[in-house]
């Protein structure tokens, strides 16, 4: 089998090199690099799921918001303010709403994206049109 040489892709960064190891008689140190990964790597293994954080926030808020609710409630049951428990809970409590919230936000801005590029291409679309025509 004949070795051919590595052809780079232009986007792709070229990965560290590693540094040189030196070796000490009491212990042996392994380092190890990271390749970097570009953008399009990234959107490449997961799919273009990174841009839809929101969408994967939701889940875990509703859980960490239910928790925090039944959390609090015991504590509260036991009619014992002010102690972790009832701290605990109210942090998880607020924690899930910030999240709900926070995808929420992001939800309405990545609509207002989509109307805004949506009415951009059809401006451009109408425009091609009329020079079509004239």
């Amino acid at each position: 089998m004949t070795e051919e040489p590595v052809k780079e892709s232009p986007g792709v960064p070229k990965s560290p090199t590693p540094a040189p190891m030196e070796k000490n008689p009491k212990s042996e140190v392994v380092v190890t690099t990271v390749p970097l990964v570009s953008e399009v790597q990234l959107m490449a293994a997961t799919g273009g799921a990174e841009l839809s954080c929101y969408r994967c926030i939701i889940p875990f808020a509703v859980v960490v918001f239910i928790t925090g609710i039944v959390v609090t409630a015991v504590a509260y049951s036991f009619n014992s303010h002010g102690s972790i428990i009832s701290i605990l809970g109210l942090v998880l409590l607020s924690s899930g709403l910030f999240l709900l919230a926070s995808s929420a936000l992001c939800w309405k801005v990545r609509q207002r994206r989509k109307k805004a590029k949506r009415r951009e291409s059809q401006t451009a679309l109408v425009a091609n049109q009329r020079s079509l025509f004239a």
